[in-house]
Formats: structure tokens, sequence, C-alpha cells
């Protein structure tokens, strides 16, 4: 008896591109990918096809709003947990009150990714032109998208970007990991030194690494009260101070009543990596695209790389890192 193969995950189907999308890869350099089996350079950085696709529809289509908040990251930088706490934080009012049950909080019952959708990896890539006028405003989106790919509409006008990004060896084991999990049995699991040269050489999700942290870093620095610069280990030591940050720059403070009612303190527990990563839907549920909730919760920790890299890995991570933030006045 001949035993059918499960179907194909939608996070790795590659036919559903536009002819805008098929002409546009044709002309574009290409790299092994660490889990669709491309990576295509668009506009300096890499991605595979499916979400170059869901790029080009939000740079032709999407609409910033002034009102709009956009978190961008780099991948496994800490989105999921600040996705909850960007949601947590921006619809406090409805959430937060001797009046109000928590246990009904959506957190509770739905994963930080469908509360916080991806411009290009979920809205612009299920519908090139999806609708969004009936979410209220403000509007909260996320992105991966790299600064000088985002829409211009973005650029133009005065939408507030918070900007996460972590320690770079974290980030590679954090990404190694995920991306082992997306992959299919069939093809084998990614191993250190392979994705490790790759990450190095720019090659990575959204990589070039740098470029992208960079992109980022000079423009808060330009305009900080457009675009504000996180590091994930900054949050993790002092989650109190930087969410408060977070609530000034959202021109959302907390008030004292607020603040006597410890509903700083309520947002980063309902948020924290333990009570996130055992809710049952993030636990045993899916995301619309295939990818297991489970996948975006693995530690949390800082300083986790070390029980990975060796000591050449290390430092010549370090050298590049050293080389290419050479002058920017960012350090990890």
């Amino acid at each position: 008896m001949q035993i059918s193969k499960p179907p194909m995950p939608k996070y790795l189907k590659q036919d559903e591109l536009t002819q805008e999308c098929k002409d546009l890869l044709s002309s574009l350099p290409t790299e092994s990918g660490w889990v669709a089996s491309t990576f295509y350079k668009y506009q300096g950085f890499w991605h595979p096809c499916r979400h170059l696709q869901g790029i080009l529809s939000c740079q032709k289509h999407f609409k910033a709003q002034h009102s709009d908040v956009i978190l961008a990251t780099t991948p496994k930088s800490g989105t999921t947990w600040l996705k909850a706490i960007l949601f947590a934080l921006m619809n406090r009012d409805q959430y937060f009150s001797k009046s109000k049950n928590i246990n009904n909080h959506p957190l509770k019952s739905n994963n930080p990714h469908v509360l916080v959708p991806f411009l290009e990896i979920k809205l612009y890539l299920d519908d090139e032109n999806p609708d969004l006028s009936l979410l209220k405003s403000p509007r909260l989106f996320s992105t991966h998208m790299p600064y000088v790919s985002l829409p211009n509409s973005v650029h133009d006008s005065q939408c507030k970007l918070v900007y996460l990004c972590r320690n770079p060896k974290d980030t590679l084991i954090s990404l190694w990991c995920f991306t082992n999990k997306l992959r299919l049995e069939e093809m084998g699991t990614s191993s250190l030194e392979e994705v490790f040269e790759k990450f190095c050489k720019g090659v990575s999700m959204y990589g070039p690494f740098w470029d992208h942290v960079l992109g980022y870093w000079g423009e808060s620095l330009k305009n900080p009260e457009k675009v504000l610069f996180l590091k994930y280990e900054d949050m993790k030591e002092k989650p109190t101070f930087h969410l408060k940050k977070l609530a000034e720059f959202l021109e959302c403070p907390f008030s004292f009543k607020e603040e006597k009612e410890k509903v700083v303190e309520g947002i980063l527990e309902l948020c924290s990596f333990d009570k996130l990563s055992n809710l049952k839907v993030n636990k045993d549920g899916k995301l619309p695209s295939g990818e297991d909730c489970s996948a975006f919760f693995r530690k949390g920790e800082v300083g986790d790389w070390k029980n990975y890299l060796t000591t050449e890995m290390v430092e010549r991570l370090d050298k590049i890192c050293k080389d290419k933030f050479d002058g920017s006045g960012l350090q990890f």
C-alpha cells in the first residue's frame, strides 16, 4: 500500500507567483536558501520567492496612514515577543482595568503573528491588494523588510517604526534552529557549519544582517521621532523601562492611575516567554501558512550562542561585525 505524502505546507509553495514576480526572478542573483531551495537578491537583500512576491505587492499597493505603527525586525530577534507587547500596549484600554477580565485577552487564544500580521509575509502575500479599510486606527503591522524596501507611503507618512534587533550570534543560532524546524523531513537538516558560512557571507533570510540593522539604525539617528531602535538584550534586561519608552514613543504614555493599577507589570507578565509559550494555542496551533506556532518559541535566552559556536566562529563573526559597524556608533 502506497503511503501518500502530506500536502506541501503553504510557506514552501512557489506556484502562486504573479507574472511580474516571475519576470523579475529571472533577472536577480541567486543563492541556495535555508528552507526554500533558492534565495533571490532584491534591493541588496536575500529573499525566498514567496516573500519577494509579498514585498512587490506591498511596495505597489500599501498606503500607510499617519497613525500606523509598524514593527520592523531582523528574523529571529524577538519578533513574536515584541508583537505581543505592542498589541497589549496599544489595546490596553480594552483589556487592562479592574472591570475587565484578563482571561478574555486575545493573546490568550491567538498567536501574536495572527494579531499583528506581517505586511509582506501575510497580508500582501495572501492578496496582492488586500482591503485594509476595516482595520481600526491606529493600525499595527509588522515586517522583516529592510528599510530601503519599505513602501514609499511609509517613508512619506508620519507613521511610527519600531525596530528590534538582536546580537548576531544569538540571531544566527535562533535562525538555524527555526529554519531546520520548517524544513521537510526529506530535506534533512542544515548543519551549523553550513548556515554559519552563509550568514557570514550575508546570505540569510532578509540578510545581510548588518546591512538590515544599519539601515534602521541610521534612520533612527536622523529621525528619532519616527524610528525607535531597540535591542533585544536591552529589553530583556530592563523590560519595564523599555515598555514605558515604547509607550512614550507611540504617544500613549502610561497614566499615574495605570501605574498605580500595575498595568505595566500586567502587560509584561501576560507577554512573558513562559506565559506565551505555555498557552495551548502556541503549543498545539498552526499558523494559516502552515508553520507550527510552537516553532516560534524556543528559549528566548540571551547568550545561548555560547552553547553552539566554536571559538573560531565567534572570532570570525565578531571581526565581520566590527568591520561592518565601524564608525556607526552601534555595538553588540
